[in-house]
């Protein structure tokens, strides 16, 4: 199964900090894929830090479709309330739906989608 890996991932991994093993592991396996969002999260700081490779690395990566359907997005939203989730923003609520979607993994360090995950259909790496 392939693994959404989310930018806070990515962020760590840029940084040398974290588990790097995990994701080095994902992506010797091909099985790491983004999407245009987390791209957008990522790509202005490395060209502020003129790392181009890096870029056109990233721009390599798998991208399944990413479809927005904002009635779900709103119904995940109140799902959310309804479990006391606040502050889930709605990128990361994209992200999620992305991930359902695909039916892909997602691999993050933010908390809030492991809670998600007990409510909705989200698998976590």
């Amino acid at each position: 199964m392939s693994v959404l890996v989310d930018s806070s991932v990515w962020i760590q991994y840029f940084r040398g900090s974290g588990d790097h093993g995990k994701l080095d592991v994902l992506i010797e396996d091909d099985l790491v894929v983004v999407n245009e969002l987390i791209l957008v999260e990522l790509i202005p700081s490395l060209h502020l830090k003129r790392q181009q490779k890096l870029i056109a690395l990233m721009h390599e990566i798998a991208r399944p479709p990413l479809a927005v359907d904002w009635d779900d997005l709103t119904q995940m939203q109140i799902k959310c309330l309804r479990h006391g989730i606040n502050n889930v923003g709605i990128p990361d609520l994209m992200i999620a739906q992305h991930a359902i979607q695909n039916h892909l993994e997602l691999y993050s360090h933010d908390k809030h989608f492991v809670l998600l995950a007990k409510h909705m259909p989200l698998v976590m790496h």
